[in-house]
């Protein structure tokens, strides 16, 4: 049975259920997986809190090309569930919930959840991913969920035959602009410059599309809904960059695909960041700047993010913090209780 405490920086006491183990993971992408799963074959006996969104963005990706290990393209949330079940199969203790709170200033490390469970850990490995960037424009919020998507693979289904507008022009807006290919009737890909950035390959594919438009050098200044009591999107506002005229184009879905945010914001004022907002880390490693804390995929990668540099990096942190672990046991003048079964068996 765990102990209590009421929050992050209060002693003990019957309220809030506090567990203990000797290395807890925050997040369940590749890099919170793949850190799990060699934390636990080095018998760290490791804790993984899975999030909002477990199995990070490949559980809205359709077909994965480029994952090692795999002649054809495999579905993202059947990789997803391997990994999953790999972590478990070799140890790790899964929970499905969300962390509000960490407090990193002082050992051991406590992480609180959104169930009133607490978390002390004697290490960490931060694993948030990232989430999608939006425009900040007019209609954008009030018509997210009715019209509006930053997922096509969640949401594309429910616009199939019709006509639909992806806004980006990066590797994502290419790829959603894709998948939407072949189940809208027509795609517009709205773009604010003369050229994509997206992989050569990408665009490729995508001018060979017959049912794809692109619209070169408009910016997009709001999303138009309905007059209905609950407005559903019906066109978007467009400016010509250069010309500075503007037009509605008539649409029945959007989808914003300008990429994504570091999930860092719990760790802000306590880790060092870029001005992105990505963790820091000393070069060659997955260690920040506080010793016993590591950051592994898309929270601080703002150059590759993808799945095998997730994992790649995931498999550095449990590494980093395992050497960390027996470092700090070896030079500590007692044992310290994490990890042992006793600890396992109140984390179960």
């Amino acid at each position: 049975m765990g102990r209590y405490a009421r929050n992050a920086h209060d002693a003990p006491d019957s309220t809030v259920p506090t567990h203990t183990t000797r290395l807890l993971i925050i997040g369940a992408g590749p890099a919170g997986y793949t850190a799990a799963i060699y934390a636990a074959r080095a018998g760290l006996a490791p804790v993984l809190v899975a999030g909002m969104q477990p199995g990070g963005q490949l559980t809205i990706t359709t077909d994965v090309e480029n994952y090692p290990g795999f002649a054809e393209a495999v579905q993202g949330p059947w990789l997803m569930e391997q990994m999953r079940a790999q972590a478990e199969h070799v140890g790790t203790k899964l929970v499905y919930d969300l962390v509000t709170h960490v407090n990193l200033s002082s050992h051991p490390f406590v992480a609180e959840c959104d169930s009133g469970d607490r978390y002390e850990a004697e290490a960490v490995v931060i694993a948030t991913g990232a989430q999608a960037r939006w425009l900040g424009i007019p209609g954008e919020k009030e018509l997210s969920g009715f019209g509006v998507s930053a997922c096509a693979t969640c949401d594309g289904f429910f616009f199939r035959g019709k006509d639909v507008a992806v806004i980006g022009g990066g590797n994502s807006a290419v790829e959603e602009a894709l998948y939407l290919s072949n189940l809208a009737r027509h795609v517009t890909l709205v773009h604010r410059r003369d050229s994509l950035r997206a992989e050569k390959i990408l665009q490729q594919r995508l001018f060979a599309k017959e049912n794809v438009t692109i619209l070169w050098n408009q910016a997009t200044e709001a999303m138009l809904g309905t007059d209905a009591s609950r407005p559903i999107a019906r066109a978007l506002l467009l400016r010509d960059a250069r010309s500075g005229e503007k037009r509605e184009l008539p649409v029945d879905g959007v989808f914003v695909a300008i990429g994504h945010e570091p999930a860092t914001a719990l760790f802000r004022g306590q880790l060092a960041m870029d001005e992105g907002g990505y963790l820091l880390v000393e070069p060659g490693s997955t260690r920040t700047s506080i010793p016993g804390v590591f950051a592994a995929g898309d929270v601080a990668d703002r150059i590759y993010r993808q799945a095998v540099t997730a994992a790649g990096t995931g498999c550095m942190a449990a590494l980093d913090a395992e050497k960390w672990l027996a470092h700090r046991a070896a030079s500590a003048p007692s044992p310290a209780s994490y990890g042992t079964e006793t600890s396992k068996e109140r984390v179960a």
